[in-house]
């Protein structure tokens, strides 16, 4: 009988997973707050608005628990261990909360991304330790992450093939579950809908899973911005939608179709115009008192159109979204005025349409 073994101890690794669940024990869950609507729409059919606040993480975004999910995957793969370099093909917040657990456990991580990247990005994630690699332009960066592993003896997490595999939908960190535990009490606990963006697909898969795995009526909205592949991809039932174009809304949106990305758990797309998500972020920034991210005005213009249709139809009901990170990352863009017209970004139609909204519960 011919044996091969090979004997590797798992100390530093058991650690390792300690390590990532102790801080995650010492994180309470994000909390889930009820958008303030109206008092006037309920004189025909009672409707809520949560949402989901990612942005209370300790890397500031919805991506910390993708972070998480990623480590846990590569460590009890076996691809990850104390010797490892940690590889990311990303310039935003993905790079930021992978840079922190990398610090955590101690292993070096370098961040690819292009090199028109913005000096804030970096110094975001240079603060937690990342060091960024620069390639001339981003559809460089799957390959150069992929060299840089090969050429280290480390480990890409690609976060776009990876994100959906990662994350157990039916446990391990887990939003969806704990979207769910937390409207509990609410006055409509299971929600007509929820609605999510799509960056690396991975958190609408894990949503969509779960509401099947449990049984819920729950139905899935993902909203999309301009030239984004995801949308025309789902509409079109194609899964080789390229663009060829980059994402105004930072966090969602991909020129080409992730592999993380699950259709078949979607019950409804909806593409939001870029000005109409920068209105929302900024109307619902007002109406909160605290800055929330482009992408959260994303999934607020799609959770108004939702409610707008509830109202319309007379049905009461809760719908779920996410406050995925802080507006104040982006003081001197989405919120610089500046910045808005040398995109040729005008958000001022869209925001009289979210002002008469507040006044008729009407979408147009």
């Amino acid at each position: 009988m011919t044996v091969s073994a090979r004997d590797r101890p798992r100390g530093w690794v058991d650690n390792a997973v300690r390590l990532i669940e102790a801080d995650a024990r010492r994180s309470a869950d994000t909390h889930l707050l009820r958008y303030p609507l109206p008092s006037a729409w309920r004189d025909g059919c009672d409707v809520h608005l949560y949402l989901k606040d990612e942005s209370t993480h300790i890397t500031g975004s919805l991506k910390h628990r993708l972070a998480r999910s990623l480590f846990l995957y590569g460590l009890c793969n076996g691809w990850i261990d104390e010797n490892t370099t940690i590889i990311e093909a990303s310039s935003g917040s993905t790079a930021v909360s992978e840079a922190y657990f990398a610090a955590l456990l101690g292993l070096p991580f370098i961040a690819v991304m292009p090199a028109s990247t913005s000096a804030s990005k970096i110094a975001l994630i240079e603060s937690q330790g990342g060091r960024c690699h620069f390639v001339a332009e981003s559809a460089q960066m799957y390959e150069e992450a992929e060299r840089l592993a090969a050429q280290t003896g480390g480990h890409f997490l690609d976060q776009f093939t990876n994100a959906e595999r990662a994350t157990d939908w039916r446990g391990n960190n887990n939003i969806a579950e704990s979207i769910f535990d937390q409207m509990r009490d609410e006055t409509h606990p299971i929600p007509e809908w929820i609605v999510v963006g799509a960056g690396t697909g991975g958190t609408s898969a894990t949503i969509g899973r779960f509401i099947r795995y449990r049984r819920h009526a729950t139905r899935l909205c993902v909203v999309d911005p301009e030239n984004s592949a995801f949308f025309p991809s789902y509409a079109e039932g194609r899964g080789d939608v390229v663009t060829g174009m980059s994402s105004r809304i930072e966090g969602i949106g991909r020129p080409r179709v992730e592999p993380s990305f699950l259709p078949d758990v979607v019950d409804r797309m909806v593409m939001v115009l870029d000005a109409a998500s920068v209105a929302a972020a900024r109307h619902a920034s007002a109406v909160l008192g605290r800055r929330v991210g482009p992408s959260t005005g994303t999934n607020l213009w799609g959770s108004f159109g939702l409610l707008a249709e509830m109202l319309a139809e007379g049905r009461s009901g809760s719908v779920v979204t996410l406050l995925a990170d802080s507006g104040d990352r982006y003081a001197d863009t989405y919120f610089c005025d500046e910045w808005l017209t040398s995109q040729g970004l005008d958000p001022s139609d869209a925001a009289s349409l979210l002002v008469d909204f507040e006044r008729s519960g009407r979408w147009p």
